[in-house]
């Protein structure tokens, strides 16, 4: 697997702190390009990092630049053991961040939560005066200088940077608001009650709160999926020396190094087996769902695990060098190459703010010009500025996304980030992965076929000879003799054959269960069951064969069996005239099979993961947004490169990670309904949107006209709200279709 870039300056990575919105993250790559020497540079948000192609001199002066813009940068190591502790700070630190920002809103909304009461009541149509303004200006203030401050050093970074963001709309409204209430307080003291506006100020920062810590949750999980890739190989692995073995960490192993895999372990680095013969699980990289038999010669792959067998591997890369690591880095530049999702609040922002802040400016100095004197044209100004703060649009995204989210969550799907309910709304291609996802990804016994004693007896036989195995397919034997009833006979001095079975002596007689290759070792005789055996395998199910002193007593065949939803999932989606392929690790023959029994529109495998990751870029290219579903390590850098990326919750972390909407059940139907949800709630946030800007549009020519008080802008902006908050709880009812 190569990592292929556009330029051939050496790529530098930037670990990036400060940034709050897409607006940061466009100011950052501005002033990295125009260093001299930058080709180019990738700003990613949801990772917070940097990726500029430039020579590897530059490393300081870019670091530099960046701070000089406001923001924090650190070079990010290319040692390993640097990489895993600096990954481990940074995750600290978010937790961090994420618990600050957790605690200063819950402050808000515990300082705000009188004045929702207040307004609530008001709602129905009754005026009350609950608070006098001393008590409002009390509540109103912490909030405005702990939730606040996070929001004015936004729009400080943003304005200096020749931008307007969210940040920007939040510090405008709410100081217009909190300002204005605190002139009139000064000026009418206890006659202000009912001309004060501290109840917005602090609603505003209260609910914008929400929405960043839901934006922060989101990042936060998008740079976890690279760590759990990183814990997927064990830091520390045995070295085979002149001394004899020894546990060293990774980090000091060397190319050439002999290192030693006992059964269970799991595979700490790429190599090559020198020694020994085993079985690896390598489900989790390959997307094979069977155990893969490794002899002298073969490949063998970090994060995998060992069978039953020993293992000696020759080293041939480690830490950055390994599968499990480029994938890894495919994950990170399918989500950096991806095209950042159009943050319309804050494109809307950018040109929104400097327009109300000129129509602010022409009102007051016409008003003056007018000759109405300072107070009206203040009060005139003011209301155009009250009542184009963004209240609503504060209100817009969160609300929708708490209660599309909420909705979705009874239903069994996690919304992850919004990128995911922008871009979900167009799908028309959907990529299942088959192991874990469309089947169940672990083998079952299917058939059982003898001529010798009875199949419960055959069957028994096996159990008792695989009994202290952990092999996948002995524990699938084990579970069938175990449903099928009755005790298991005693085996004793049971011998485990690398890539080939298990021998052991039952009642005094020698009993083996396994492969062909076993059987022709032992010198049994398979005439009879050649047949039946090529016919199972046609299927697509392995064959394990059983004989008893020499003798073939018949086989068992077992296989990955499709989910019971998986037909019907499929269904659906053709009934919402959505293309539904297959992508896999498996062998064709198997892909094949499945994919005509599901009805799939087209199969493609045995696929790598980066040939995954192909496959859906390629699809992309077509002008197709697919969704790619998958539950392993190996469905990762399709999961990041699909349009949407669905995880199914039986997989990994990693999957789930990397995805941007995570099933909770294993009903592959859930596909459909995630779809359903994610195109509800999308369209929900737009509707507030416009609902939000159709209340500016009619109050700020009012307010600019003197027809409007600050008082009635303050209402409209509360009647905004309300309208936005209305219309996002209608979520709260959603259900999935019947069927899904």
């Amino acid at each position: 697997m190569t990592v292929a870039m556009k330029t051939s300056a050496e790529p530098i990575v930037l670990d990036l702190t400060g940034m709050t919105c897409a607006a940061c993250a466009a100011r950052i790559e501005k002033v990295l390009k125009r260093v001299p020497g930058v080709e180019s540079a990738t700003v990613n948000l949801a990772l917070e990092s940097a990726e500029v192609a430039a020579p590897g001199a530059l490393s300081d002066r870019l670091v530099a630049v960046v701070e000089g813009a406001g923001y924090g940068a650190r070079l990010r190591s290319r040692d390993p053991k640097a990489r895993r502790r600096e990954v481990e700070a940074r995750e600290a630190e978010r937790r961090h961040d994420l618990m600050q920002a957790l605690a200063v809103f819950l402050i808000s909304a515990v300082l705000t939560a009188p004045f929702f009461v207040v307004m609530g009541v008001m709602v129905t149509g009754r005026h009350v005066h609950a608070f006098t303004p001393v008590v409002q200006l009390m509540l109103a203030t912490p909030v405005q200088i702990i939730a606040g401050w996070r929001f004015y050093v936004g729009a400080f970074k943003s304005l200096l940077g020749g931008s307007a963001n969210m940040d920007v709309l939040v510090a405008l409204g709410t100081s217009a608001a909190y300002g204005f209430s605190l002139y009139q307080m000064i000026v009418l003291g206890e006659a202000a009650d009912g001309h004060l506006y501290f109840e917005g100020a602090a609603t505003i920062l209260t609910l914008v709160m929400l929405g960043k810590l839901l934006e922060a949750r989101a990042r936060r999980s998008a740079a976890a999926a690279i760590t759990k890739l990183m814990d997927l190989a064990p830091p520390v692995a045995t070295r085979i020396g002149p001394a004899g073995p020894v546990e060293v960490v990774v980090e000091d192993l060397r190319l050439g190094d002999r290192v030693l895999v006992r059964p269970g372990e799991r595979v700490a680095v790429d190599g090559v087996l020198r020694q020994g013969a085993s079985e690896l699980d390598e489900s989790l990289v390959t997307g094979e769902s069977r155990p893969v038999a490794k002899a002298i010669g073969d490949a063998v792959v970090a994060g995998t695990i060992n069978g039953s067998g020993a293992m000696e591997i020759e080293v041939r890369a480690v830490g950055e060098d390994t599968t499990l690591a480029r994938i890894g880095r495919l994950v990170e530049q399918a989500q950096i190459a991806k095209a950042p999702v159009q943050r319309l609040v804050d494109r809307i922002a950018g040109v929104f703010v400097p327009v109300v802040l000129a129509i602010a400016a022409l009102t007051f100095a016409g008003w003056m010009l007018m000759g109405a004197g300072l107070e009206a044209a203040l009060i005139a100004a003011v209301s155009v500025t009250v009542i184009a703060c963004p209240c609503a649009l504060g209100l817009a995204t969160p609300t929708a996304l708490v209660a599309g989210t909420g909705a979705a969550a009874r239903a069994g799907i996690l919304i992850r980030d919004i990128d995911a309910l922008e871009r979900a709304h167009g799908v028309d291609t959907v990529v299942f992965d088959k192991t874990g996802t469309l089947t169940e990804g672990h083998p079952i016994v299917t058939d059982v076929f003898t001529v010798g004693p009875g199949a419960r007896d055959m069957l028994r036989l096996a159990a008792a000879v695989q009994a202290t195995s952990e092999h996948p397919l002995a524990r699938a034997i084990i579970a069938a003799a175990k449903l099928d009833g009755g005790p298991f006979p005693a085996a004793g001095m049971a011998r485990a054959i690398p890539g080939r079975g298990v021998e052991a002596t039952v009642d005094g007689r020698a009993v083996a269960i396994g492969n062909e290759a076993l059987m022709q070792d032992l010198g049994v005789d398979l005439t009879f069951f050649t047949a039946e055996a090529d016919r199972r395998g046609a299927e697509g199910k392995t064959v394990v064969f059983v004989s008893k002193s020499g003798e073939a007593l018949g086989l068992i065949a077992l296989a990955d069996p499709v989910r019971p939803e998986a037909a019907e999932a499929v269904a659906i989606l053709h009934r919402r005239r959505i293309d539904v392929r297959m992508a896999t690790g498996d062998r064709a023959d198997v892909a094949g099979m499945i994919g005509r029994a599901l009805g799939l529109d087209r199969v493609a495998g045995p696929l790598r993961p980066e040939e995954k990751a192909g496959l859906i870029r390629s699809l992309s290219a077509d002008g197709r947004t697919v969704a790619m579903v998958g539950d392993g390590v190996n469905d990762a850098p399709a999961l990041a490169a699909a349009a949407v990326g669905i995880a199914m919750g039986s997989g990994t972390d990693v999957a789930m990670e990397t995805a941007g909407i995570t099933l909770m059940r294993p009903d592959p139907r859930l596909v459909a309904a995630s779809l359903d949800i994610a195109r509800a709630t999308w369209a929900k946030i737009r509707q507030n949107l416009v609902l939000a800007f159709i209340y500016n549009v009619v109050g700020i020519p009012l307010a600019a006209a003197g027809l409007m008080t600050p008082a009635l802008a303050g209402a409209a902006m509360a009647l905004s709200s309300v309208s936005v908050v209305s219309n996002a709880l209608a979520l709260t009812r959603w259900r999935p279709r019947r069927g899904t």
